[in-house]
């Protein structure tokens, strides 16, 4: 009987491994026209003259509200021009990102027929790391600059825990984040447990959008943290349970494990050993065995309460 139970076992994951083949088979075959447009290249190397022209070209990248005066003095900037040179020079070759972002434009297009492919804009933006990717229905705006790497010593300053995530294998990552928030229902969250719901629908937006991204790079983790959280998932879990933290309306709550952080806020001994976001983390696996665990369209979960999801779920944390 056990060999019985052990073979069925081994035909529903073969027959779903067969399924996800054949979905990804057709979304590769989807036509994106896709051109990125490299503005922090023409800015770098524009002269006092082809300011008009960059206007022309960009106009929603200029405000009115600012003189040509101080356009011009960037262009001149020493600082904006050794900003530059580092974008270029990181980002000389830039066909990989491009396939990333096509890939997800593909996705897009296969879960949600009505999606038009923007344009595509790459910028600096004197490393505004709050704001790396810009997304409208028809702009999609890249800061270059907040992506060049770790430990690029332009970064000096910013925390490590912000500064993992500056590198280029992550800008996609963050263009699906973008696109989710337009798809999520996102009630005005009362609990622990809507947000932690709300950015599981995210990063399983994520698993669906940019399925060639690592797990570690979808939630921002490096792979010793995605570790971590494996390996303390159902003490994580028990820590939850045990202090009736799932339901509570403590606004706390979402900095101590929700929002990005060096750590999570146990206010235990291995606070320093944990990654921040352990709240999304757990939202994520509660997201995948709702889906695992019932027959709902992907793009009909993320309109799902945070109630039902949980409640159907039959989540169970690893051991």
């Amino acid at each position: 009987m056990k060999n019985i139970g052990f073979l069925l076992v081994l035909l529903l994951v073969f027959n779903a491994c067969k399924e996800s083949d054949q979905i990804e088979s057709e979304i590769s075959k989807i036509d994106i026209d896709l051109n990125v447009e490299r503005f922090d290249l023409d800015f770098s190397k524009a002269k006092s003259d082809d300011l008009p022209k960059l206007k022309r070209d960009y106009p929603f990248l200029f405000s009115e509200r600012i003189p040509d005066s101080i356009w011009i003095d960037r262009i001149n900037d020493s600082l904006q021009k050794e900003l530059s040179g580092e974008v270029e020079k990181t980002y000389a070759k830039f066909d990989d990102v491009h396939d990333d972002i096509e890939s997800l434009f593909q996705h897009l297009k296969y879960y949600d027929k009505t999606f038009k492919v923007p344009r595509v804009i790459t910028v600096t933006s004197d490393v505004d790391y709050r704001n790396k990717t810009i997304v409208t229905d028809t702009i999609v705006l890249i800061s270059l600059d907040t992506y060049l790497g770790s430990d690029h010593h332009f970064y000096e300053g910013i925390q490590r825990f912000l500064t993992l995530n500056m590198k280029r294998s992550q800008i996609v990552s963050d263009l699906a984040a973008n696109y989710s928030e337009g798809y999520i229902l996102q009630n005005k969250p009362k609990t622990l447990l809507d947000d932690m719901i709300y950015f599981g629908k995210q990063l399983y937006f994520k698993d669906k959008m940019i399925p060639f991204k690592s797990d570690a790079e979808k939630i921002g983790y490096s792979e010793e943290q995605l570790e971590w959280a494996e390996a303390n998932e159902s003490e994580i879990w028990r820590y939850f349970i045990e202090r009736e933290l799932l339901f509570s309306t403590d606004n706390s709550l979402a900095g101590r494990f929700i929002a990005d952080a060096p750590f999570s806020k146990f206010y235990l001994e291995l606070d320093s050993e944990s990654p921040g976001k352990l709240g999304q983390y757990i939202g994520w696996q509660i997201v995948r065995s709702y889906m695992k665990n019932n027959d709902v369209p992907f793009m009909e979960m993320l309109q799902k309460d945070a109630d039902e999801i949980f409640n159907n779920s039959k989540f169970k944390p690893r051991k």
